[in-house]
């Protein structure tokens, strides 16, 4: 589909500065745009870039000043990242969508299914499952007993979801994630051995979530896991039994979550991230790539580390880190003239 400036300044409700009827029918990063694509810039490292870019449209933040001349057309607007990402939806809305079912899919009778819902091939629908209006349930998904889908929900290949579990409208479940199984429970025996713990919750998925590839999320021992409204978990990312994350919290790949640990609403979590189970992490805390965490966080803190402490005093001390070896080379040099020092005294 191709768009003219001033129609995409239209739907952005941005200002044009250049020619209004320039086309465009792609996208492109602004260091390697070319012509007839949209970009756009947000982050200043890129600045340079929209000098000498080919792109025929650079979306750019409304404050954006201009030190040098700049052959494409630009569009000034709020926020040009957050403009991209509105694009980048309607072009997605506009592809052709998936409706109907497939042959090959199983669908229990029991089962009941909304309007316009999409099940691919060898899909398993189990007893009791609720699927909502508008839902897609792409190939070799499995559904077990009694879930709840919302409408509007997506579903990619390869995902599981166990018996008993509840998920919201508008979430996309991206390939090969499982959300229901059990939980890491073991009681260790006399003999040495371990028994399991039966894991008898569910997950709840509230709405507005998007779940990465390969994330897995267990159920409870008692009750609900939850992941609450508008949380984003990327791929390859651990969810332990019980835990609770709170509404628009956002996590990076390979965040792990030990059991029973609550993380607050409107979080940002690094990749790698490591969280203790039976801990509190506060609302609005910044938690930087890799850091372990093995006590509560109290809400707003930014830290970094393993074990994490506040991101100043983590940076004060990277600085100090190289020069170990020569700190402690003049601090055992000092301790011989001390000793030396006081040898000489004492005669």
């Amino acid at each position: 589909m191709s768009f003219t400036a001033e129609q995409i300044a239209t739907v952005l409700n941005g200002t044009i500065e250049g020619d209004s009827s320039v086309v465009v029918n792609n996208f492109s990063k602004i260091e390697e745009g070319k012509p007839g694509t949209l970009t756009f810039l947000a982050n200043p490292k890129y600045t340079h870039y929209i000098y000498t870019t080919e792109a025929s449209i650079v979306l750019v933040n409304n404050d954006f000043k201009a030190e040098h001349p700049i052959k494409a057309t630009l569009i000034r607007c709020f926020n040009a990242y957050a403009a991209l990402a509105i694009l980048l939806d309607l072009v997605e809305k506009s592809k052709p969508q998936k409706s109907g079912i497939e042959q090959m899919s199983h669908i229990a009778s029991s089962a009941k299914l909304g309007e316009n819902v999409y099940i691919g091939s060898f899909a398993y629908i189990a007893d009791n499952v609720k699927i909502g209006d508008n839902s897609k349930i792409y190939p070799q998904v499995y559904i077990g007993e009694n879930v709840e889908i919302g409408t509007n929900t997506t579903i990619y290949p390869g995902v599981k979801i166990y018996s008993g579990c509840k998920l919201g409208s508008n979430c996309i479940i991206h390939a090969g994630t499982v959300i229901g199984s059990d939980g890491f429970g073991f009681a260790p025996q006399d003999d040495g051995t371990y028994k399991k713990i039966p894991q008898l919750g569910i997950v709840i998925v509230e709405d507005d979530v998007e779940i990465g590839a390969n994330t897995t999320i267990d159920r409870a021992v008692m009750d609900a896991t939850i992941v609450r409204k508008g949380v984003k978990l990327d791929n390859l990312i651990q969810v332990a039994h019980n835990v609770e994350i709170g509404e628009n919290t956002v996590m990076a790949a390979q965040v792990g979550i030990s059991g029973s640990t609550k993380v607050g609403k409107q979080c940002m979590i690094g990749g790698q991230v490591g969280l203790g189970g039976h801990i509190s992490i506060g609302d609005n805390v910044n938690i930087g790539a890799q850091s372990g965490i093995i006590s509560n966080i109290k809400p707003d803190a930014k830290i970094l580390g393993s074990p994490a402490i506040p991101v100043k005093d983590f940076f004060r001390s990277s600085v100090v880190f190289p020069k170990l070896p020569e700190i402690y080379r003049q601090l055992a040099q000092l301790q011989k003239e001390i000793e030396e020092l006081k040898s000489n005294q004492n005669k």
